[in-house]
């Protein structure tokens, strides 16, 4: 019984659940990326906390767009680049500015500032409110419309009758 309802809920949610988890695969990987980055800008080149985060969520924002678009969403219709990049970079800013919130919190009101609480507040906490925002915005506004489904060679020869 509860198999059969593990099933049912599967087949209802599949496609969100696929969705999902290659959202999920890309962002870890650009969360890998921001990381590395965002330790590499504050602590090798000395950028400030706020710089180094942004600027490696930048990066990571543009790869993973990409990613999304050819391999998460591949299956929606593509409004192409100079539409999709420019909203996803929008919606994405909102999303830094989500993630950044906690990492200003920790820094300047909390005095926090030992690599451990920046990391915490950075990557852990601030990529984790970003990414929620980022998955519902980009399948609301950026990868929102199902592509035509491809027409079988006798479709085709009957819209031509």
């Amino acid at each position: 019984m509860v198999a059969g309802r593990i099933k049912g809920f599967y087949a209802t949610f599949e496609h969100l659940i696929h969705e999902m988890a290659k959202f999920g695969l890309i962002g870890a990987v650009a969360f890998v990326l921001t990381a590395v980055l965002n330790n590499a800008f504050h602590f090798g080149l000395n950028f400030g906390p706020l710089t180094s985060f942004g600027v490696a969520t930048i990066i990571a924002a543009v790869a993973s767009y990409f990613a999304n678009r050819h391999w998460t969403w591949a299956h929606k219709a593509d409004d192409g680049i100079r539409r999709g990049l420019p909203l996803f970079m929008a919606l994405s800013a909102v999303g830094l500015a989500i993630s950044e919130a906690p990492v200003g919190v920790s820094e300047y009101l909390l005095g926090f500032h030992s690599p451990l609480a920046f990391n915490i507040s950075s990557t852990l906490i601030g990529t984790a409110l970003g990414t929620v925002w980022r998955f519902w915005s980009f399948r609301r506004w950026v990868f929102h419309r199902d592509a035509e489904p491809a027409r079988t060679e006798e479709a085709a020869r009957e819209a031509l009758v």
